[in-house]
């Protein structure tokens, strides 16, 4: 009997990508990886260079600070863009598909924190857009090894995502009332009292729904200062409406991420506890995983 050859599994390249050479996988392994020497002392560099550079940024804010050392915190602000400039192109060119990195959160989050720099050529205000940056330090989960809080990360996301649609059902009706309240009040109090527009009404509308309360414009008639006491009392309650629908969302996410998949022999049932060894519905015991 021909004894059959064994021939090697053939991976399309549209999966993988071109095979990195030896000098890019070593590479890959410094930018991206955080388990060798190098890697740890790379991503740690990387991670105090963004906290100078974010601490460069907010200073050079400060009036009296920029007119000290403005050229300094210029010239370190340039620096350290040029050299996250050179990493973010090495990154590009030790990942397999580029595009892929290019879109992922990471990926973009590197772009943002060169861009503000080159576009401040052209609108000197956006640079200070540079604090962007300490997003990129998110890396230190990875470095300091808490990679397992990523995990609680994605259950808050999860839950974000899955109320969207009630959030916005809930932003389109304050959006309604606020609207209705504000064109309300430019009829009762008018121009003399600050409500010279709609906009503008709506504008303090929001502004005492939420119980900010500027007191940039108030109510003077006896009438308008009902409805801003009415507009005052629905924004408590209306405050609560979003964190309840979140809350539900993030229980549901947690119980979801905190089940076992495998059904019950006995009755079929699925969703149990990772810890339990016997089924909630029907008491048999459970299979091990």
């Amino acid at each position: 009997m021909m004894k059959a050859k064994n021939t090697p599994r053939h991976t399309p390249k549209f999966n993988d990508g071109e095979a990195l050479s030896p000098w890019r996988e070593s590479l890959h392994t410094i930018i991206f990886g955080s388990e060798t020497p190098l890697g740890k002392a790379f991503d740690v560099l990387l991670i105090i260079s963004i906290g100078i550079s974010v601490t460069t940024v907010m200073l050079a804010s400060v009036e009296s600070i920029q007119q000290r050392y403005g050229q300094l915190l210029s010239r370190l602000e340039w620096t350290f863009t040029l050299l996250f400039t050179v990493e973010y192109l090495l990154r590009l060119l030790c990942v397999r598909r580029p595009w892929l990195y290019c879109r992922s959160f990471f990926g973009i989050v590197d772009l943002l924190s060169i861009l503000p720099s080159y576009l401040g050529l052209l609108f000197p205000d956006v640079k200070y857009m540079l604090v962007i940056r300490i997003l990129r330090m998110l890396r230190i989960f990875r470095v300091l090894k808490l990679t397992e809080y990523m995990s609680e990360a994605h259950i808050l996301m999860d839950a974000l995502s899955n109320s969207r649609r009630k959030v916005l059902v809930f932003l389109y009706t304050v959006l309604t009332l606020v609207i209705i309240f504000g064109s309300l009040m430019y009829v009762v109090e008018g121009s003399q009292a600050g409500f010279s527009s709609i906009p503008k009404s709506v504008y303090w509308a929001i502004v005492t729904m939420t119980t900010v309360g500027y007191g940039d414009i108030a109510p003077q008639t006896p009438i308008g200062q009902i409805i801003a006491a009415t507009i005052m009392i629905l924004g408590y309650g209306i405050i609560a409406v979003p964190t309840g629908i979140y809350s539900v969302e993030l229980v549901k996410s947690y119980q979801t991420d905190n089940v076992r998949n495998d059904a019950c022999p006995d009755c079929g049932e699925t969703g149990h506890d990772f810890d339990a060894d016997y089924c909630k519905y029907c008491g048999h015991r459970l299979e091990d995983d």
